[in-house]
């Protein structure tokens, strides 16, 4: 696998999170069921959002531009790269694909809570940009499971299925760098999980600490 993630200039695009919304990092290997996760999420919280990324891959049946991510050509992607507007980029099996820092920050500025679909490399890099971002990652029930997951998508040949479960396993050994852990082996109630642990970061003290003070100010 053809794998590497650069960043440009990071103490000239650090992310500020006081007075916004906040960016909630999910990693997981393929397969694991992370996206289903978040499209649940983004179902029933009115309040997350998701930065769309910016990839040269071709759409896979059903995936639509600007929704499932935006679908641009190298030199396009070359360009958005050159202008400075990733937070973090990677190729993986050859294809590229981007966190735009631009997007990601109107939707903050706008009050919205951002969620990144990224792997255990890019949220590193989001760490240095921000380093109150949270981190939440998925685990499939087994390395078996994740297996008979992949085949049966039956969209990649035996060899990017290989190249998938190598990439795996060197994903699942950056857990511990993750705030929250989430085990997914029962879809409805790894929803209602992760439902939990976005309500919950929305009544952290620093969420709420400048509300807080309007209302109570000699407290």
């Amino acid at each position: 696998m053809n794998k590497c993630k650069t960043l440009n200039n990071p103490a000239s695009t650090r992310i500020d999170q006081a007075q916004t919304g906040a960016m909630i990092i999910v990693s997981a290997p393929s397969g694991a069921g992370k996206t289903s996760l978040i499209h649940g999420l983004l179902e029933r919280d009115s309040r997350c959002r998701l930065s769309v990324s910016y990839t040269t891959r071709a759409a896979r049946p059903g995936e639509r531009d600007g929704i499932d991510y935006h679908f641009v050509s190298n030199a396009q992607f070359q360009q958005r790269l050159l202008d400075n507007d990733f937070m973090e980029h990677a190729e993986v099996f050859g294809n590229r694909y981007g966190t735009s820092r631009s997007a990601t920050q109107a939707l903050l500025t706008a009050g919205l809570d951002v969620l990144l679909e990224i792997d255990w490399q890019g949220a590193q890099k989001i760490r240095q940009l921000a380093p109150d971002t949270v981190g939440i990652f998925v685990l499939p029930p087994s390395l078996d499971t994740l297996e008979s997951r992949l085949r049966q998508r039956a969209q990649d040949s035996e060899s990017v299925i290989a190249g998938r479960m190598a990439a795996a396993r060197t994903e699942l050994s950056h857990w511990p760098e993750y705030d929250f852990l989430l085990l997914n082996d029962d879809y409805a109630q790894t929803l209602q999980q992760l439902l939990a642990i976005i309500t919950a970061l929305r009544c952290r003290r620093e969420r709420l600490q400048a509300k807080i003070s309007q209302l109570f100010p000699d407290s």
